[in-house]
Formats: C-alpha cells, structure tokens, sequence
C-alpha cells in the first residue's frame, strides 16, 4: 500500500520559516516526479512547487516564488519544502504528491497530474 507522510507543520510566526518534510512507502517514487500543494480553509488547493524525478527540473506557483525551495532524497524516498520569510496567507494544509509515471517528461502542476497524495499537515503563519 502506498503512503505519503508529510510532517513538520506547525503554528509559526510571520517572517519565520518552516521545513516540511515528506516520506512515501510502498512504492519507490525514485524516478517519478513529485510536489507539494497547499489549500486554505475555504479556498481550492493551489500549486506550491514540483520537482522532476531528475531533479534537474523545479516550478515554483505564483504565491511562493522566491521564498520557497524544494527538494528530494530518492534514497529516503523523501521530498521536502522549505519556505521562509512566511506570511500569514501561508496557512494551510500543505499536501504532498507523487506521479505514478516513470520517467516523465511533463512536470504537472494541477492536482490531476498526481495520483497519490499524502494526508496534509497544517501550517499555521501567526501575525
């Protein structure tokens, strides 16, 4: 069965930083593209960022340009994130998600593009 498991989420304050992390299992995702997604109360889930299973390929969204970074592990099977200089429009429930292509070619950035995804972990940005 395949699981995604984000962690490190929590409440933190504007301006600050945070490094979320994201660990799949029953599945290596080594070589299939991955990102992370994020959706406020009452608002769609929106694009945070992307990385190609070569790593050579990122995209950022709109929203966190500039402060963001992503990252992967292939032999941890992890990605992470990491976003700074946050904002108090930066809460949400932060989701990972995995392709389940092998070697794409095409690095999604709509929620069709991943059909696993992990259960989310909530940041919280205080003013």
């Amino acid at each position: 069965q395949v699981q995604l498991v984000e962690s490190g989420g929590g409440l933190v304050e504007a301006g600050g930083s945070l490094s979320l992390a994201c660990a799949a299992s029953g599945r290596a995702f080594s070589q299939s593209n991955r990102a992370w997604f994020r959706q406020a109360p009452g608002k769609e889930r929106e694009f945070v960022a992307a990385i190609s299973w070569t790593t050579s390929g990122i995209t950022y969204g709109d929203s966190v340009k500039g402060r963001c970074t992503i990252s992967r592990d292939n032999v941890k099977n992890t990605i992470y994130l990491r976003l700074s200089d946050l904002k108090p429009e930066d809460t949400a429930v932060y989701y990972c998600a995995a392709d389940a292509v092998v070697f794409g070619a095409i690095l999604g950035v709509q929620e069709s593009s991943y059909p696993y995804w992990g259960q989310g972990t909530q940041v919280t940005v205080s003013s």
